[in-house]
């Protein structure tokens, strides 16, 4: 069996590329050039919106852990904190708004029930 060097195996650069955020190099189905510009605005736009998900799920955890914790004054905070990303998340597309309500009344009453 023949080694091909790694410089070999990868696709060719062309017009049509686009790079992944996993470093990786994908190309296009797109011909035409609005449809390019399309594909690498979604691409965009998908990386956006995962950033808005991510700093979601990490504030609800820390409401979560501040609940268990038991920690009054780290709770209210968490939880003005969250609503205000989840609300803005909403704002931007990243989450639908019905989504963002429910997970904002879920915290709520997650915390009422542990302070009583």
């Amino acid at each position: 069996m023949v080694d091909i060097p790694v410089r070999f195996c990868q696709k060719p650069v062309t017009e049509n590329t686009i790079y992944t955020n996993e470093g990786g190099i994908d190309t296009a189905l797109a011909n035409h050039k609005s449809a390019l510009k399309r594909v690498k605005q979604n691409e965009h736009r998908r990386l956006r919106n995962k950033i808005a998900r991510t700093r979601i799920k990490s504030v609800v955890k820390d409401v979560d852990t501040s609940v268990e914790a038991q920690e009054q004054e780290a709770v209210s905070k968490n939880l003005r904190t969250a609503q205000s990303v989840i609300d803005r998340g909403s704002k931007k597309g990243a989450i639908h708004r019905n989504t963002a309500s429910r997970k904002i009344s879920r915290l709520a009453r997650r915390i009422n029930s542990a302070t009583q």
